[in-house]
């Protein structure tokens, strides 16, 4: 899919716009990258790649071949289905659509990971439910919907 760009001199210009599914196998690689705390230079080396070339698999830029995925799943610690989990337009078995990605997007951001780490350290689940009912409260307040009854 290609949408029109600035044009130069006259002349039209068309920019590549990366395919939904890439982005999402990218920001799964990187936040699975982030997880690990293996740098885009570290994760490079051992593909046998420059820091750019991980970085434009992660923005999906970049399309990422059959074994070059196998070989990031075996870095990684991951089977190659983990880069697919909550991809855009699968089916869930019963043939309707599945819930929005927004939970995967979040956590493939530094802040999500972070956020997660540090929740998950917390073994008092009391705390924690004080935890999500603040987050609840705090969005609230700035009118972003209710957040609990997810």
């Amino acid at each position: 899919m290609k949408a029109p760009a600035p044009t130069m001199r006259g002349q039209s210009v068309t920019k590549k716009i990366p395919n939904p599914v890439d982005r999402h196998v990218g920001s799964r690689v990187r936040m699975r990258r982030l997880m690990l705390g293996i740098s885009q230079t570290k994760l490079g080396e051992k593909l046998g790649l420059t820091f750019q070339q991980v970085q434009k698999y992660e923005k999906g830029t970049n399309r990422m071949g059959s074994s070059r995925l196998h070989q990031t799943a075996n870095i990684l610690k991951v089977p190659v289905t983990f880069f697919f989990e909550d991809a855009p337009g699968q089916l869930t078995l019963d043939g309707n659509t599945p819930s929005p990605t927004y939970v995967s997007d979040f956590l493939a951001t530094k802040d999500g990971l972070t956020l997660t780490k540090a929740f998950t350290q917390i073994k008092d689940a009391t705390l924690r439910r004080v935890i999500v009912d603040l987050v609840g409260d705090i969005a609230a307040m700035f009118d972003v919907g209710d957040v609990r009854s997810v």
